[in-house]
């Protein structure tokens, strides 16, 4: 961090009026205080090829905003902190007041930065041609328009696991266990494990159940048999077509997505403030039972 003047990249993830709407009731906030400086700004739709020369970067939008963001940076990752404009919330969970509030923190460095794992997606389609994502959620095998049950077939570091009858099938990192890999019943892991969970969607043999394995293995899925319409999406924003001799690889990325966290943050807290947890039910003996 430079000594004098925090400086601050913004990446506004939406064009959403509330997203927009925040900026102009931001910027001049940022632009005000002498202890920050604004280095730059960028919307969804641009890539940032020059080096960056920034402490911070400051995300508007919701969790989708800074998943695109992190792709935004690319090798590149600088501390990210989420002002959350979308609904749930895991990643960026400060309200624009909360952030606003916390500013003297920032300048002061009185923060955490965490590091999280994320993956690189190579698509090698039949013809050879490769298409290499970097990832923070998940990478998805999915039916979609095919409306037919896959046959997926898994191979960690060269060795044959299995085959999976789905719907699809999602590889995810611990940040995204909160995401599609919930909702598909697989589990939360903690978002400092180094480790991949492999869940298949609507498995059509009941004894299948999730993976869990290292972020240090090298995982390699194909559908032999893979009909019209069957897609590969990366993090829920870039989506691209299987054929049946297409390979997916997936494996740890050398970059790794910081996130900062004020003094006192809590996983377990967010988790149980973000997914509604109500702890056990007290059971009470009624009257006259």
């Amino acid at each position: 961090m430079s000594e004098s003047v925090l400086k601050i990249i913004v990446l506004t993830g939406s064009d959403r009026p509330e997203v927009l709407d925040a900026w102009a009731e931001l910027l001049p906030i940022l632009q005000k205080d002498k202890g920050i400086e604004v280095v730059g700004k960028f919307s969804r739709h641009q890539h940032i090829d020059e080096p960056i020369d920034a402490d911070i970067v400051v995300v508007l939008g919701g969790d989708g905003s800074i998943l695109r963001g992190c792709r935004q940076l690319g090798a590149q990752q600088v501390p990210i902190i989420g002002i959350n404009l979308g609904r749930l919330g895991f990643l960026a969970d400060l309200s624009l007041d909360e952030f606003c509030e916390n500013l003297p923190k920032l300048i002061s460095g009185e923060y955490d930065v965490v590091e999280h794992l994320m993956f690189e997606c190579q698509h090698i389609t039949a013809d050879g041609v490769v298409h290499t994502d970097l990832g923070l959620n998940e990478a998805t095998i999915n039916s979609a328009g095919s409306l037919k049950i896959l046959d997926i077939n898994l191979e960690i570091d060269d060795e044959t696991v299995t085959t999976f009858s789905c719907d699809g099938l999602i590889i995810s990192t611990p940040v995204g266990s909160t995401a599609h890999n919930l909702s598909a019943g697989g589990p939360i892991l903690r978002q400092d494990l180094q480790a991949f969970s492999i869940t298949p969607i609507c498995p059509h043999t009941l004894t299948v159940r999730p993976i869990v394995d290292s972020a240090d293995r090298v995982y390699r899925f194909s559908v032999p048999d893979s009909p019209s319409g069957v897609m590969l999406v990366i993090d829920g924003q870039i989506h691209r077509p299987v054929s049946s001799h297409d390979l997916i690889v997936v494996k740890r990325a050398t970059a790794t997505f910081k996130l900062i966290h004020f003094p006192g943050h809590s996983y377990y807290k967010t988790l149980h403030r973000k997914l509604g947890w109500r702890g056990q039910l007290e059971y009470r003996e009624r009257k006259g039972h």
